[in-house]
């Protein structure tokens, strides 16, 4: 099974989680059990983290932002393998890949898992917090109201190259990934392979609600795990049950029920699927 990068759904997911475990509670205690994870921790990154109390838990595309009451932001990324697991403080050992652990003050602890190293996690002053390397560019977030087919039409009417490779790019949309292009496309019957210019219009006027209804129902049932995202309460998500055409090569399209099946082609070192009679 393929390792997958969390998108939207599965940070959203996680940042819900957090945010009911660390939101008015005060962080009594933050081990780090190693030095680096994809990059090295800030200078004492425990020490300015031990004492505060945690006012605001949110997301910005793919990333986590923990808003201090000293004014700084925590911003967090899961990398490929990375999990935020909430429960009570029990002062176990910790597991191979354990690498930072919170503990508050109502006896909570969040322990940062991550296999492959690949996340991230930063300081950063909340005022500069857009201004982050990270964050700076990044496109509008496709489930605010301000999402809408004319701001995706005015983004894609000089595009060129086909649409799905459009919507991985970050300063388009932020937070849409593999999994929910290839998914929204499907719904709005969008070939993948279509050029994004092609897209502004009338075809964007069914993207963007396609885009916003499959994050929506993904939020809702968990996100999808593949591998290695899960809840912070360490449960799966469950909306890999749900795919219409991803990772379904071969299979029956489940709208038109064409003898040819769902077909997988890779755009941008990227598998896409799709079905050539739907989606045009």
């Amino acid at each position: 099974m393929l390792h997958l990068m969390p998108e939207l759904p599965e940070v959203e997911i996680v940042c819900r989680g957090l945010a009911m475990a660390l939101e008015g509670r005060r962080l009594t205690r933050v081990e780090l059990r190693r030095p680096d994870l994809r990059r090295p921790f800030p200078a004492d990154f425990a020490a300015r983290l031990q004492g505060r109390l945690v006012v605001r838990v949110a997301r910005r595309a793919k990333y986590l932002t923990l808003w201090l009451d000293d004014g700084w932001v925590l911003l967090g990324h899961l990398g490929m393998s990375g999990r935020m697991l909430v429960g009570p403080a029990d002062h176990a050992p910790p597991g191979k890949h354990d690498h930072v652990r919170f503990e508050t003050d109502d006896g909570q602890q969040v322990i940062y898992q991550d296999p492959r190293r690949f996340g991230l996690m930063d300081l950063v002053a909340g005022e500069r917090l857009a201004e982050h390397p990270l964050l700076e560019g990044l496109g509008p977030e496709p489930l605010d109201d301000a999402f809408t087919p004319a701001v995706l039409s005015a983004a894609l009417a000089s595009r060129s190259g086909p649409i799905k490779t459009a919507l991985l790019d970050q300063r388009l949309v932020a937070g849409i990934g593999n999994i929910y292009a290839v998914e929204a496309l499907f719904r709005a019957g969008i070939a993948p392979t279509r050029m994004a210019r092609t897209v502004a219009g009338r075809r964007a006027e069914r993207l963007v609600p396609a885009l916003k209804a499959v994050l929506l129902e993904s939020i809702a049932v968990g996100g999808s795990s593949l591998r290695d995202h899960r809840r912070t309460d360490g449960e799966l998500g469950y909306f890999q049950h749900s795919f219409a055409v991803y990772d379904r090569e071969g299979q029956p399209c489940p709208d038109c029920r064409c003898s040819d099946g769902i077909r997988r082609i890779v755009q941008g070192g990227r598998s896409t699927f799709y079905c050539p009679k739907r989606q045009r």
